[in-house]
């Protein structure tokens, strides 16, 4: 059967970080969610932080209303962020780490650590109706500790992947350890998702992973809207991520018929007594 066609994550954030610039009410992040959408957004992802730099409660609520698709609201382990939660019941939650002094999220949550809050944090949230995702790096521990806290879902932080240089030994060595940690996820019955860092340029290997499940960008898409528009920056994107999807289906479909017609080599040796 052919797996589902990779999902498109949509962040929007920084539309709220230009707005937030001069305190005015434009742009308004709910607008470029409709557009996105309208554009073939298979969800809308929105950081709500503690500080308010981009994304306001707002938003938020508005969103909860208009979206015609889904809301991916990403929120740290705080209460304040549970009574949101509890309010506007997002179809998706994304717990992330969060400090107040970092330009952007700088790592995966550590579930090893602080398990025993994260577990809380899965069952208050899947007892609202919430689909409950990790943030997390790919490391096999934390996958392991997601797994066992409950969470459906997690998303693989790429970052790291994303910031070594290109064909270089340590971007080559971050793909091994997010190809491995898909892997693993998916034998586990975890639903993968992956983002941070990716655009148009890296993004295709992301969506080549097996088994990814959905890709939430968003500082990529947002800049290319300023010269193409937001519409047509969500498309292109979209059709990157399928491309990539359909690649490596197709590595992966030539590496199991290889395997296959070594196999029956093998077979056939053995048989004729070589």
């Amino acid at each position: 059967m052919h797996p589902p066609r990779i999902l498109l994550g949509v962040n929007i954030d920084h539309i709220a970080t230009l707005r937030q610039a001069r305190g005015t009410r434009y742009p308004d992040p709910v607008q470029a969610a409709l557009l996105a959408e309208e554009a073939g957004a298979d969800g809308i992802t929105v950081h709500l932080r503690e500080d308010r730099r981009h994304i306001q409660p707002r938003d938020v609520r508005l969103l909860a209303e208009v979206l015609n698709t889904r809301m991916n609201l990403e929120m740290a382990v705080t209460e304040e962020m549970f009574t949101l939660a509890e309010e506007v019941r997002p179809a998706h939650v994304c717990l992330v780490p969060e400090k107040r002094e970092e330009l952007t999220t700088e790592g995966g949550l550590d579930v090893v650590g602080g398990f025993d809050q994260i577990a809380s944090a899965c069952q208050r949230l899947a007892a609202l109706g919430c689909d409950v995702s990790l943030f997390i790096d790919p490391d096999e521990a934390q996958i392991d500790a997601a797994k066992r806290a409950g969470a459906p879902t997690i998303e693989l932080h790429t970052g790291a992947y994303a910031e070594a240089k290109p064909g270089s030994a340590a971007a080559n060595a971050e793909y091994d350890r997010l190809s491995a940690a898909a892997v693993h996820a998916v034998s586990l019955g975890l639903v993968v998702n992956a983002g941070h860092g990716l655009h148009y340029h890296n993004v295709e290997a992301i969506a080549a992973l097996p088994g990814v499940n959905e890709l939430n960008i968003g500082h990529a898409i947002i800049a290319r809207a300023l010269f193409v528009g937001l519409k047509e920056a969500v498309q292109e994107m979209k059709r990157l991520i399928i491309a990539g999807q359909e690649a490596g289906l197709m590595a992966a479909l030539d590496a199991h018929e290889h395997d296959h017609d070594h196999d029956h080599a093998d077979g056939h040796h053995d048989c004729c007594g070589h």
